[in-house]
């Protein structure tokens, strides 16, 4: 991982740390609106990638109501190259997990499922037309990862091994 200060312009806009841990926080209020035991830290990896990647994104919200299975399996475009960019999205992942921790945010429970801190994060969302949608997304994300409950399910249908 570079330097803050050696990154390109861009890079340091869209993956700074307080935006991918905010959207984060989303999917992880999310999840507990569905099962209050938190989000398995294996599945909060996949949140970056859906929600930033504009076409998943896209995708997603134009079917907010539907099973999330059900919406990749008609859009099968969304897989595409999807185990690359979680790759690629780990090391944003880590340092917006990083702040959150910092800022007391999160909690990690004893069996690694990890737990918002009421209070801690605005309920409202702001900002920009895209910032709002990826938020809004990663919640919808957070909320059919619940709904599913198996991180093996989600693992395989996003063509990743568990």
């Amino acid at each position: 991982m570079k330097r803050w200060d050696h990154r390109p312009f861009e890079v340091r806009n869209l993956f700074n740390p307080a935006f991918c841990g905010l959207v984060i926080f989303r999917a992880l209020a999310g999840y507990e609106e569905e099962d209050d035991r938190g989000m398995p830290f294996s599945m909060s990896l996949l949140v970056l990638p859906l929600s930033l990647h504009k076409d998943s994104r896209e995708v997603i919200a134009s079917s907010p109501r539907s099973y999330l299975l059900k919406t990749v399996e008609k859009n099968q475009q969304i897989m595409m190259g999807f185990p690359d960019r979680v790759t690629e999205m780990l090391p944003y992942a880590f340092e917006g997990f990083g702040l959150l921790m910092e800022r007391g945010c999160i909690a990690v429970a004893d069996d690694g499922r990890i737990r918002t801190v009421p209070k801690k994060v605005r309920k409202s969302v702001d900002g920009t037309a895209e910032t709002v949608a990826c938020q809004k997304v990663a919640r919808v994300v957070g909320r059919e990862f619940a709904r599913i409950a198996d991180r093996a399910t989600v693992y395989t249908t996003f063509g990743i091994r568990p």
